[in-house]
């Protein structure tokens, strides 16, 4: 899910996003639902509501028995585990009574918890040992792939230049220093060295301005919790100070090289034992500090906090021109936020004095309410210039005189279509500003002062995936990716009228051809008429005849966009299993702005559904696939996606990978950073929110088809619940409390089950949300589901 970090530390999931990171905890774009109910919604058969004083033993399944719906494709008997059910959990919502009777897998700690889960992991091996053959296959061949070097676009601070470079199967990407682009490269930071296993990442970091400090955010098992170091670049020497309870923090340091702002929450009280990862506490009362390098975190300054407003989050930077310390508020999700500044070079002793006076930072509220969104490109004294979605939901860029702030003038005006991405100040007078058109970027340079176009930068159909550019810089680099295009760091000298532009470097995939895949951008009509976008890739010249495997893969939430990038499992996929990888960017992203958001969000959520099912209607009528072949996957808010889709249409699936997914509607606000997605969702302690939700909350939600449709041979496809230990963000209760229910809803609660199709879980230790996950990792996961969406949908290996 998202992090409303939007303006400080903005993921994942793996995809381009618009401006800084959730998958929200606090997923955003800047790198995670409903009315009149049916009767039935709240009788289910023995899932959620109708209590059972029937017990039973593990139930064994046979692919003896008539195979329904997707074709049962393995060919041994399941033995599923036993689970418990407290039939005696019963929630009241608003007057109807909801059955929780897996509430006691939301405790991580419980040894009736790990037994599930090791159960669980018994069940999955079983079933991936029966498609070994081409997980070893598809482990090999992605591990040859993907063992070539990768880089990150560079950035100067000081006289230095600072990047980050995987030779290929490295486990963290390592940061480097080069006193000049044509210097000698130095490692700054190897986080391989961290731990043995490679499960200490990089979070996040930050240069002083005279690239004499590093600030660096450690993560252990991909967990949203960091702990924040300081290193001098010049001799390697980490400071002695570490600071802890750092969470959704950006850092940000002043232009004295003192110091920097960062966010944390408090420390547990004395006598809580948390460990920080695998708990479900919800994230409250977030704090800005800001810190002195060398002292120790006792001695950090509180900035500011809010005691009345548990849930707000808090991020600051400072100004280009070093003056002002710019705070950022977020509550929810939504790319909203209110905006207060604070002129740090009128503070009489700087931000020391502030310690002595033990109050918080004096700041102006410029902005003091949710209406929009309000983000810094640049300022010229007290004339500062900002990106909103004010009376904009494609966004513009607008500009006021901090002596003057009633008074705001457009400087780029909305578009009538495209959605204005980003915007940064550089040499001086100019700006570099993206669009999205059409789910493509598009990439310009502009006069700072009029906004006016000055040129249109030479890109290639896909996605720009970062750009490294200050104002104070005229040469500039960005990032740029494609569903064919590995990776090209483009360095853009604006010295010249005429911007020059040249690769400074290339990734390059050896035995990859782009030229023998093709990518077609379609638009399919949904439900309600709304045309939804769709890229398809495949191999080239493939014939229409519905013979082809295909992986659709879909999000729809919190305004985040998914954009075209590569993939080296994706192409293994296209090339040695004839797999037709689909895109459907369905509502509820930013790929059209805000109002495109808005309409896959709260009481329209089903849009979300309704689009993705057409997706899947229309590469079947198009003759790319059968039902029978059409695998969907989808992770955090797309997991709900994937776990609502198999509830509404089985018969439509062949396969569902469903990756930490939110599945409990009702419940998700209870638990860590998920209080913040209710801004996109909605929340059960409100009657008319609860209404919306009850009504596809994948937990909530599962039948049993061949009861629906009793004239039709209908069961769920085959389906892989993944969730992680350590992830905090979607907690693995949502996957673990689903699994369950499946499995007694579909199979264990009856005799003889007519669901063939294997439903299990595949439970990684040592790893989270999915930021930071070690190389190893990535290709073992990819390996096992994929190997399982192949043996499920009957695909062969092709060398």
């Amino acid at each position: 899910m998202k992090s409303n970090l939007s303006h400080f530390a903005r993921e994942s999931l793996c995809v381009a996003v618009r401006r800084p990171n959730f998958d929200c905890a606090l997923r955003r774009r800047r790198p995670f639902i409903f009315s009149n109910c049916s009767r039935w919604l709240f009788t289910p058969p023995q899932s959620t509501l109708v209590k059972s004083t029937r017990s039973f033993s593990s139930v064994v399944v046979s692919s003896s028995n008539p195979r329904m719906g997707s074709l049962g494709a393995l060919d041994l008997r399941l033995k599923y585990p036993s689970v418990r059910r407290d039939e005696s959990v019963v929630d009241d919502y608003h007057g109807v009574k909801v059955a929780d009777p897996y509430r006691w897998l939301e405790d991580p700690d419980s040894e009736e918890t790990k037994e599930f889960v090791q159960k669980q992991v018994e069940l999955t091996q079983t079933v991936l040992k029966e498609c070994d053959d081409v997980r070893g296959k598809l482990s090999d061949k992605i591990t040859k792939l993907f063992d070539h070097p990768r880089y990150d676009t560079p950035f100067r601070r000081g006289s230095k230049y600072f990047y980050s470079h995987n030779t290929g199967l490295q486990a963290q990407n390592v940061l480097y220093v080069q006193d000049s682009l044509d210097g000698e490269p130095e490692v700054l930071l190897d986080p391989n060295t961290l731990s043995e296993d490679g499960t200490v990442a990089l979070s996040t970091y930050s240069v002083s301005e005279d690239a004499k400090y590093l600030a660096y955010a450690l993560s252990t098992s991909g967990s949203d919790w960091v702990t924040i170091k300081v290193m001098r670049v010049e001799d390697k020497k980490v400071e002695q100070e570490t600071l802890s309870w750092v969470k959704f923090s950006g850092i940000s340091w002043t232009h004295d090289n003192k110091g920097f702002f960062y966010s944390r929450y408090p420390a547990p009280k004395e006598g809580e034992d948390i460990d920080a990862g695998t708990e479900t506490n919800a994230n409250l009362y977030h704090e800005l500090y800001y810190h002195f390098v060398g002292t120790d975190q006792s001695k950090d300054i509180l900035c500011w906090k809010d005691s009345e407003n548990p849930k707000y989050l808090f991020g600051a930077s400072v100004t280009d021109d070093g003056k002002y310390a710019l705070i950022y508020i977020d509550e929810g999700c939504d790319p909203v936020n209110k905006f207060y500044y604070c002129d740090m070079s009128a503070l009489p002793n700087g931000l020391e004095g502030l310690r002595a006076k033990n109050g918080l930072l004096p700041v102006v509220k410029l902005v003091d309410t949710f209406e929009a969104q309000y983000h810094v490109i640049a300022n010229d004294d007290t004339v500062f210039t900002l990106l909103t979605n004010k009376d904009a939901p494609k966004y513009k860029l607008v500009r006021v005189d901090l002596k003057e702030p009633t008074v705001w003038t457009d400087v780029i005006k909305e578009s009538e279509k495209d959605v204005l991405e980003s915007a940064s100040a550089v040499n001086g007078t100019q700006m570099i500003v993206s669009y999205l058109s059409d789910v493509k970027y598009v990439l310009q340079i502009r006069d700072l002062k009029s906004g006016s176009l000055v040129h249109q930068l030479p890109i290639d159909i896909g996605s720009v995936t970062g750009i490294s550019a200050r104002r104070e810089d005229s040469t500039i680099f960005f990032g740029f990716t494609s569903f064919v295009t590995p990776g090209v760091i483009y360095q853009c000298n604006l010295d010249n009228e005429v911007p020059d532009m040249k690769v400074f470097r290339e990734i390059t995939v050896p035995g990859f051809e782009r030229s023998d895949f093709h990518v077609d951008q379609v638009f399919i009509p949904s439900k309600d008429g709304t045309q939804i976008p769709i890229f398809v890739v495949a191999r080239n010249n493939i014939i229409l005849d519905g013979s082809h495997p295909c992986l659709l893969y879909g999000y729809g939430g919190f305004n985040i966009s998914l954009t075209p990038t590569f993939s080296v499992s994706r192409m293994v996929l296209t090339r040695h299993l004839g797999v037709v990888y689909c895109l459907a960017n369905i509502r509820g992203g930013g790929e059209y702005g805000e109002e495109w958001h808005k309409a896959g969000s709260l009481s329209k959520k089903q849009n979300c559904f309704d689009d993705f099912i057409s997706a899947g209607e229309y590469l079947v009528s198009a003759g790319y696939t059968q039902p029978s072949k059409l695998c969907i996957e989808g992770g955090s808010n797309g997991g709900l996606l994937i776990g609502a889709c198999i509830n509404q249409r089985p018969d439509l699936f062949g396969c569902a990978l469903a990756h930490v997914g939110v599945m409990d509607m009702l419940r998700f606000h209870k638990f860590t950073i998920g209080h913040a997605w209710t801004s996109d969702y909605g929340c059960s302690d409100k009657e008319e929110e609860f209404r919306w939700l009850i009504k596809y909350s994948p937990l909530h939600n599962v039948r049993r088809p061949w009861e629906q449709h009793p004239n039709q041979s209908q069961q769920y496809p085959p389906t892989m619940l993944l969730t992680a230990d350590h992830d905090d963000r979607v907690v693995p209760l949502h996957s673990l409390k689903l699994l369950a229910t499946l499995q007694y809803v579909l199979i264990t609660s009856l005799e003889k089950s007519p669901q063939i199709n294997p439903i299990i879980g595949r439970i990684e230790c040592k790893a989270g949300h999915g930021a930071g996950r070690p190389t190893q990792k990535m290709i073992d996961e990819a390996a096992d589901r994929f190997s399982f969406m192949a043996k499920m949908l009957g695909a062969s290996w092709i060398e």
